[in-house]
């Protein structure tokens, strides 16, 4: 695990970094969509590129961009309709990055993405390479949500967890979230004035969790809860967080130039790539609740999960999908890929191993989950 001031130090020497902009940072006073933010992100980017660093946007913004141009305040509820409104946004939204920051001599690429393109390995080692190639044609790649096609299946959820995965995905140094709040407070600011920011987060426990709050916008998507999610993933690759207020003027160049502001979340490690896919880019289609028994072999003796101890399954999985493993006491202990289906589960739990084949009439494996294919949370 690194320390903190081997994180710090790591910020100090940034090769590529990944920029979220939520959507509340490109909101003018009048709740549109500002050029001149985008004008202002445009020159720091300008700036940091001249540093030799590498920046990756990720930008929320899109459904907003479509309320605007339709008269509309508040966000419908209908899928179908926001889907409407991000494909009428995401064209103006590219719109305003490509003119702007082609007055401060950057080129800009758009990539759309959805679940779908990270959790399939071949997908996503496809917008590895491209966003390898646009990197290193010098040229800023902006990601966005494909909300005009994603549904709840197979969409990220919000562009915190987004901008976590690319991170991960790019090997970026650092990971900066540009909010509407300063950082993560020790208690709802809003409610209670006096409350102190917390400058470093050395480990993301349920204390930390209880701080944060959802949003309450009519044109984003996320919150502090989503930002916390986004550090926890970056973390277990390796990567720190920096989570700040996107409209402080110069705000990326001061975390660049190793300024101490806003919050910052320490790494925890850095797990192997092919463990990546089972933490981060499968969607979870299950749960599994396993004896203390259990817990003990997975957790400290490195052992898979049997089905001798199985307590319960929840969550309608086939054979190869992603479920969680919970205790007794509900907490995610671990996430894998599955051997059976939950069907069969349902038949073979808490038995032996060498039942299996009496149970089912057949048998894949005497692991429930192998050990290679699991990923301690």
């Amino acid at each position: 695990m690194k320390t903190k001031k081997e994180a710090k130090d790591k910020i100090k020497v940034l090769k590529r970094v990944v920029v979220k902009i939520g959507t509340s940072v490109l909101l003018d006073s009048s709740k549109k969509i500002s050029i001149n933010m985008i004008e202002n992100i445009a020159e720091q980017i300008r700036i940091v590129q001249e540093k030799g660093i590498k920046p990756i946007i990720v930008t929320s913004g899109a459904i907003a961009c479509g309320m605007e141009l339709m008269g509309i305040t508040k966000k419908p509820k209908e899928i179908e309709k926001r889907q409407a409104l991000a494909s009428i946004g995401q064209v103006l939204l590219m719109k305003m990055y490509m003119e702007v920051f082609s007055r401060k001599g950057i080129k800009v690429g758009q990539i759309l993405l959805t679940h779908e393109d990270i959790a399939s390995k071949e997908k996503c080692l496809n917008v590895m390479n491209t966003l390898s190639a646009l990197i290193n044609l010098n040229i800023v790649p902006v990601i966005n949500e494909n909300d005009t096609i994603s549904f709840k299946e197979i969409r990220f959820g919000d562009n915190d967890n987004l901008s976590a995965l690319i991170a991960q995905i790019v090997n970026a140094d650092l990971l900066l979230l540009l909010s509407d709040v300063d950082g993560l407070y020790e208690k709802d600011p809003k409610k209670y004035p006096n409350a102190k920011i917390i400058k470093v987060v050395e480990k993301i426990d349920k204390d930390i969790e209880k701080t944060a709050s959802g949003t309450r916008s009519e044109k984003s998507i996320g919150g502090m809860v989503s930002k916390i999610e986004a550090a926890k993933k970056a973390g277990y690759y390796g990567i720190p967080t920096r989570v700040v207020r996107g409209d402080i003027k110069d705000i990326i160049l001061r975390v660049i130039n190793s300024e101490e502001i806003g919050t910052l979340f320490l790494p925890k490690g850095k797990i192997r790539r092919n463990k990546w896919w089972t933490a981060f880019a499968y969607k979870i289609k299950g749960d599994i609740e396993i004896d203390e028994g259990a817990l003990q072999a997975i957790l400290y003796r490195g052992k898979s999960l049997l089905p001798s101890g199985i307590v319960n399954i929840s969550g309608d999985f086939s054979r190869g999908d992603c479920v969680n493993l919970k205790s007794l006491t509900g907490k995610v202990i671990a996430r894998g890929i599955i051997n059976y289906s939950a069907s069969d589960i349902e038949k073979i739990k808490g038995i032996k191993t060498i039942d299996i084949e009496k149970k089912l009439g057949y048998k894949y494996t005497d692991e429930i989950i192998h050990r290679d294919n699991m990923v301690i949370l």
